[in-house]
């Protein structure tokens, strides 16, 4: 589990990466609404044709949307020079949480950032007192499948449809639970 607690309660945590740029995390608002669907509509626009047009929709959301996702899950940004990088959004159910939403901008790609999300999502997970994570991933983001196999997540070989394509659902028990 992540160290550092205060990441999950909102707090700045400042991370620098291996070119020497640094970002924060912290947990979005209202205000970043833009600005994170900004950052999902380019993460995801290099796969914009494996998608169905409501498909699509559903996942880099719309300001009605966002609005929506950010009252039902706690959603973390990345910030850069004050330009959001990444994005996760996370939810609890019962002793389950659920992530959604993992966006980080093509240029941020392979750097530290989807890790730092990764981080602060499962620190949030874990202090509400969860034992399991899942998340639901689409067959076109293989590397994302990757990201998450290499930190411990494992398929479950549940697929279920989404918008016409194959929804591949992961899980990852959390050590100490």
């Amino acid at each position: 589990m992540p160290a550092h607690d205060e990441r999950a309660k909102g707090s700045r945590v400042s991370i620098r990466t291996r070119s020497s740029e640094s970002f924060s995390l912290r947990r979005a608002t209202a205000d970043d609404s833009a600005g994170i669907l900004e950052c999902l509509s380019s993460a995801f626009a290099p796969f914009r044709a494996s998608y169905s047009e409501r498909g699509f929709v559903d996942t880099i959301l719309t300001p009605e949307t966002i609005n929506d996702r950010l009252q039902e899950m706690v959603v973390f940004i990345a910030v850069q020079r004050g330009r959001i990088i990444g994005t996760i959004g996370c939810k609890v159910n019962e002793s389950e949480g659920h992530l959604r939403g993992m966006a980080v901008r093509p240029e941020w790609q392979g750097s530290s950032v989807a890790t730092g999300l990764l981080a602060v999502a499962e620190q949030e997970i874990y202090n509400a007192g969860c034992s399991t994570i899942s998340l639901d991933t689409t067959e076109p983001l293989k590397r994302a499948m990757r990201f998450y196999e290499k930190h411990g997540f494992r398929a479950t070989g549940k697929v279920d449809d989404f918008f016409g394509m194959p929804l591949f659902e992961y899980r990852k028990q959390i050590r100490g639970k």
